[in-house]
């Protein structure tokens, strides 16, 4: 037995209605805040003082979950928002669209960017990596031969 299907990716944010803002600007469908933290969170995260506002966000298809934290104890240490894309770790998450060009102008419209070109990939895709609030990195995939 090993894994049975993909649940949710947890991503650590230091301001989580701003980052969750951007996912909605791409379309994710945002749940309530939460609020977790206790004995529990402190044993699964090998913390103290485990203090947390969570949300979920989904795409419209109910996959690709989002698990957006802030940790308000013990506090995250600073990150580096323009880390470059050959940094190893997670680097970004990619999602399938139906208008990519139209996507960007509307991620455009709200002050974020591309970090380069946006691409045709052998007449099959267009698809660009955006640079979102904290460094995070998504890329955005149009099929062309559909």
């Amino acid at each position: 037995m090993g894994v049975r299907s993909f649940e949710h990716i947890g991503v650590i944010v230091h301001d989580l209605d701003t980052v969750a803002a951007f996912f909605e600007l791409l379309g994710f469908d945002r749940s309530e805040t939460a609020r977790v933290g206790g004995a529990w969170a402190d044993r699964v995260n090998g913390l103290t003082g485990t203090d947390v506002e969570m949300l979920f966000l989904t795409a419209p298809d109910g996959t690709g979950a989002i698990e957006l934290s802030r940790f308000l104890t013990p506090r995250s240490p600073a990150s580096v928002d323009d880390a470059p894309s050959n940094v190893p770790g997670l680097r970004h998450l990619a999602y399938r669209v139906d208008d990519v060009e139209a996507l960007v102008e509307r991620v455009r419209a709200a002050g974020y960017d591309l970090m380069a070109d946006l691409v045709n990939y052998e007449d099959q895709w267009l698809v660009c990596y955006v640079r979102g609030p904290e460094g995070l990195i998504v890329e955005l995939g149009q099929r062309l031969d559909e």
